[in-house]
C-alpha cells in the first residue's frame, strides 16, 4: 500500500513531543514491512534517509495539503479529526479527549480502550514506542528512594499536587519532569521539560514513575517509557490506566492514602527484566504498525471502522477533576 501522512512540524522531532515520534516511528516501521510512505509537510523534515517520500508544504499554504495527495495513493493517515472526504479513504487517529457533544469522522481510531468508549466507539490502537531509541539498562541496585513525575506540571489532571505531596510526606525525592511546581523542599528537583537523553536518564535515575492523573487519560506514553527500562510505575485508576498497568510492572492506586502508602513503603519487589519484556511483548511500534495496517486494509476495501460517527457525549468536560 500507498499511506500518505500529513504534519507541520519538523520530524524527527529532536526533543519533547509524544505523538509525533510515534507518528515518525510508525512511518519508518511501515516502510521497513514493504509499504510506500510518503509525507505532505515541512521541507525541513529529515524523512527521506528513511525511504520516506517528502511532499514539501509551506505553513503559509497549509490548508492545501489535500490537493498535494499523490494519485497513486491508496490511503491518507491523519491525525486529527477530519469529517470532509478527500476522493480516497482516510483514517483518523484522535490522540486526545473530544468536547462535549463533539462528534468524529467514522474511520476514527483512538489510542486506548478505554479512550474508545469514552467516544461510543470499539476502534482502537494502543500506542508504543521503538525500542531501539530505549536501550534497556537494568538498575544496578533494587531501591524506593528516589521517583519521577513525568507530564506537564502546569496541568491539574496531571496531578503533581499529590506526587509532590506524598514523596515529601515519605522524605524520598521526586524529580519533576514537564515544568515545574514552587517548592523549597529538599525532595522536589525541578527538572523543566526534557527529552531525548536527559528523559531517559531521569528514568534510569529513578526507581518508580509517579502517574497519579485525575481524567480520563487517553494513554500515558509516560508510563511504557519507564517500562522500558524496568521501572515500575505507580498510578491512579482512571483512563486506560487499567489497560496498561498489571501487578508484575506497577501499583494501580485508588485514592491519595493508597498512593502515600506505596510511596512510603521501602521495598522494591519488581523484577527490571520483566516489566521491559511486558512492555516489548505489548507496547511495540512494530505491534501497533501491523494493527494499523489490518484496519488500512479494511477501510481501502471500503468497510467503516465505527458503524456510527464517535462521539464525546458530555456534559462534563474531559478536564473536570475526578476524585482522588
Amino acid at each position: 500500500m500507498k499511506i500518505v501522512f500529513v504534519h507541520m512540524g519538523v520530524l524527527p522531532v529532536k526533543t519533547y513531543g509524544g505523538t509525533e515520534r510515534i507518528l515518525f516511528w510508525h512511518m519508518k516501521e511501515l516502510v521497513r514491512q514493504g509499504h510506500q510512505v510518503a509525507l505532505i509537510g515541512n521541507k525541513n523534515s529529515e524523512v527521506t534517509k528513511y525511504g520516506i517520500d517528502l511532499i514539501p508544504l509551506e505553513a503559509k499554504d497549509e490548508q492545501l495539503w489535500p490537493t498535494l495527495i499523490p494519485n497513486d495513493a491508496d490511503l491518507v493517515h491523519l491525525q486529527w479529526n477530519w469529517q470532509q472526504e478527500l476522493g480516497i479513504p482516510h483514517v483518523c487517529t484522535v490522540h486526545g479527549n473530544g468536547k462535549p457533544g463533539e462528534t468524529f469522522y467514522k474511520n476514527t481510531v483512538f489510542v486506548s480502550k478505554r479512550h474508545a468508549q469514552n467516544h461510543q466507539s470499539k476502534s482502537y490502537v494502543h500506542n508504543a514506542i521503538d525500542f531501539e531509541e530505549y536501550p534497556f539498562e537494568a538498575p544496578k541496585k533494587q531501591k524506593w528512594d528516589e521517583f519521577l513525575f513525568l507530564a506537564k506540571a502546569s496541568w491539574r489532571v496531571k496531578n503533581v499536587k499529590h506526587a509532590v505531596k506524598a514523596c515529601k510526606k515519605a522524605k524520598k525525592i521526586l524529580h519533576i519532569a514537564g515544568g515545574k511546581v514552587l517548592s523549597f523542599s529538599k525532595y522536589i528537583k525541578n527538572e523543566g521539560f526534557v527529552g531525548g537523553q536527559k528523559k531517559l536518564d531521569l528514568i534510569r535515575q529513578s526507581d518508580a514513575l509517579v502517574f497519579p492523573i485525575r481524567w480520563e487519560e487517553p494513554f500515558g506514553i509516560a508510563v511504557i517509557e519507564a517500562m522500558s527500562q524496568g521501572r515500575p510505575v505507580v498510578v491512579s485508576p482512571y483512563g486506560s490506566m487499567k489497560e496498561l498497568v498489571t501487578p508484575e510492572v506497577g501499583f494501580i492506586c485508588n485514592n491519595y492514602l493508597e498512593l502515600e502508602q506505596v510511596i512510603i513503603q521501602n521495598e522494591n519487589n519488581f523484577d527490571p527484566l520483566i516489566i521491559r519484556e511486558y512492555a516489548e511483548e505489548h507496547f511495540s511500534i512494530n505491534l501497533y504498525t501491523q494493527r494499523y495496517v489490518e484496519l488500512y486494509k479494511k477501510v481501502v476495501a471500503g468497510r467503516s471502522l465505527n458503524d456510527q460517527n464517535p462521539h464525546f457525549p458530555g456534559p462534563k468536560r474531559a478536564e473536570d477533576l475526578l476524585p482522588f
